[in-house]
């Protein structure tokens, strides 16, 4: 008997994320500093923390119905329609997930079958391709290295007419993980313009929606194809609630009454105590984002001079939390060893950008949600890096 044979097997496809791999090869060394993980630095706000001890002293311990507390659904509602001019019925078209990831799972297995294609904008968040790999679908990357990390219509509706009718969907994250690009209104509505001439879903992944750096608020495509388009967003980024693990799918009444078959048998429902704080955090909490992102912009700005002064080349990042970096010509531009040998040499961890896939080898990202001093320190060890590496091979 080989039960091995019988896994599903779409698993085959999926190994252990480089990220892993890269974090556990470097686990060993005495003081390392991480700048690897896309997690706030910062603490849950106190108000947010007294609102889940009052649901615990309250006795809020039983299950939630499928779809989450009316309370928080009517919190995010009027959330995304105050920040983002999404109209959403909390009622009808609003789920509470467990986190981002499992907003994207549900949907996900709602939607593809097998033999679906997905087109994704690449250098990507490593976590979308398993996700459709186990549905037995397909990502078909579309390469944005050329035009610095943009995805433009032209690119877009290209990619589409070439997959043909077995495209299923398209995945769009922005402010984007590695890149940090995102879109301007005009961009998002040129995007709309293209996707509502084809029978697609569109899964918009806008968890960072609140680390947006460009002088204008996040614009989502559920503003403008409302009808083909599920939006996921959460709280891990925006409040700094990584392990409440609460996310949320907005879309079409007719959409979420399929996601929610998926939904509610993956997870029943999300943590009671956490959705709870979880409407402080939307409602009393709605502007909680703007004193991180002063901090994060601060970060970002000090590494961009290090790094720029040392020869990486930088598509400046107008969200997220990232920095990714070319390689500069004349060092190893296989990212993983690039950066396991500065690892082991200076004590300082960043990710390889082969972790994003084909079209991230090359390059670099760092965090910057990580503390000034970190950050001042872990600059201070790449410069030295740099220049003892150019004392032995560029003599």
């Amino acid at each position: 008997m080989d039960l091995m044979k019988r896994f599903n097997k779409h698993l085959d496809k999926i190994a252990v994320s480089m990220i892993r791999q890269f974090d556990q090869s470097i686990s060993d060394i005495p003081g390392v500093l991480r700048l690897t993980l896309g997690e706030p630095d910062f603490t849950t706000p106190d108000h947010i923390k007294e609102a889940a001890k009052a649901a615990i002293d309250a006795n809020q311990s039983h299950y939630t119905g499928m779809s989450g507390l009316l309370e928080l659904r009517q919190a995010a509602s009027s959330f995304v329609k105050e920040k983002y001019h999404l109209d959403y019925n909390p009622e009808s078209e609003v789920l509470v997930t467990i986190g981002a990831t499992e907003a994207l799972s549900a949907t996900l297995t709602a939607i593809l079958e097998e033999g679906d294609i997905v087109l994704l904008p690449a250098p990507a968040y490593p976590g979308y391709e398993p996700l459709v790999n186990l549905m037995g679908a397909e990502i078909v990357e579309i390469d944005t290295t050329e035009n610095d990390f943009v995805l433009t219509p032209e690119m877009l509706e290209k990619a589409i007419l070439e997959q043909g009718e077995k495209v299923k969907a398209v995945i769009l994250n922005y402010p984007a993980n590695p890149t940090g690009v995102t879109y301007s209104r005009q961009q998002i509505q040129e995007f709309a313009a293209v996707l509502q001439k084809y029978e697609v879903f569109v899964i918009c992944d806008e968890v960072y929606s609140e680390l947006t750096y460009t002088g204008e608020t996040h614009v989502s495509l559920g503003q403008y194809l409302r009808n083909q388009t599920v939006v996921i967003n959460g709280l891990s980024k925006s409040h700094a609630m990584t392990g409440w693990r609460l996310g949320f799918v907005f879309a079409p009444a007719v959409f979420t009454a399929q996601i929610i078959k998926s939904h509610q048998y993956l997870v029943t429902a999300a943590t009671t105590m956490a959705q709870f704080a979880g409407a402080e955090a939307l409602l009393d909490g709605k502007n909680d984002a703007e004193p991180m992102k002063k901090e994060y912009l601060k970060r970002r700005d000090y590494i961009l001079e290090k790094m720029t002064s040392l020869g990486f080349k930088i598509i400046k990042p107008d969200g997220a939390f990232y920095i990714f970096a070319k390689i500069p010509d004349g060092y190893n531009q296989d990212s993983f060893a690039f950066l396991k040998d500065f690892a082991e040499k200076k004590a300082v961890a960043f990710i390889p950008g082969a972790a994003f896939g084909q079209y991230g080898e090359g390059y670099i990202r760092l965090s910057y949600a990580a503390s000034m001093e970190v950050i001042q320190e872990a600059m201070k060890r790449l410069k030295e890096y740099m220049e003892e590496y150019d004392a032995v091979h560029h003599e």
